[in-house]
């Protein structure tokens, strides 16, 4: 495989072995405020986008599951809740998300293996998990099919991807959703966050993401024996799913 050298970030073009610590300053300085912000940046949307995907698993008893890229651990909770038997892996490669889910879960009287890793190389075996999911995430990988090839890689036979990711609005509501995204967003990230700057990449990062049809095409490319997607709310979120036989 030809090893990528540039990548985006937000809409600059940058080595790619800086994206991985851009990334990191960014998700370093918005972690405590994390959720609130998905909160206030969704009104409380991302929730029932969340609720969605998890149910999209249908898990079998005693499923295992990789939440990659999970953060404050929103995916990884509502696995355990929708599916009691399962055993969930956090995982995320940024420390402070990482704590933070971590002291989320411990509040919350959930214990779960917790594992700091890059989604582009997994350290767990072939064929180990049932269910790996990535929410809001992929966007932020600096190689997407590396990582998309990995997800396929650990995925039992019968196993299910799910990719719960911005996407592209439907064109009606663009104008709207530029306006919001670029003018209202980082204002919030400024006034919430202290954090004008984290906030205009995170909007830019969406608009860089690859639309409905491209992704779906990464994720044939990279392995998966068939894959769909559901927009939600007029295509502002997508939840792709790709299924291993």
């Amino acid at each position: 495989m030809i090893k990528k050298t540039t990548a985006d970030f937000g809409f600059e073009t940058v080595a790619a072995d800086d994206k991985e610590k851009r990334v990191a300053d960014v998700f370093d300085s918005v972690a405590s405020k994390y959720d609130l912000m998905n909160d206030l940046m969704s009104v409380g949307l991302h929730r029932l986008w969340k609720n969605f995907a998890v149910a999209l698993a249908n898990l079998p008893e005693n499923a295992n599951v990789l939440d990659l890229a999970g953060g404050t651990g929103d995916l990884t909770r509502r696995f355990l809740k929708k599916y009691p038997k399962t055993n969930a892996v956090l995982s995320d490669i940024n420390n402070a998300m990482l704590q933070e889910g971590r002291k989320i879960l411990l509040s919350r009287g959930i214990v779960a293996p917790v594992v700091q890793c890059n989604a582009e190389a997994l350290p767990f075996p072939d064929k180990s998990f049932h269910a790996v999911s990535i929410g809001f995430g992929l966007r932020n990988v600096t190689d997407k099919e590396k990582a998309l090839r990995e997800m396929r890689r650990v995925l039992k036979s019968g196993g299910i991807a799910l990719v719960l990711e911005f996407s592209r609005v439907r064109k009606p509501l663009a104008p709207l959703y530029d306006f919001y995204s670029f003018k209202v967003l980082p204002k919030l990230g400024r006034l919430i966050a202290n954090d004008e700057a984290s906030y205009r990449y995170l909007a830019e990062s969406i608009r860089m993401h690859p639309d409905q049809e491209t992704l779906k095409t990464m994720m044939l490319s990279a392995g998966f024996d068939s894959v769909d997607y559901h927009n939600l709310t007029a295509g502002i979120v997508a939840v792709h799913i790709g299924q291993v036989r």
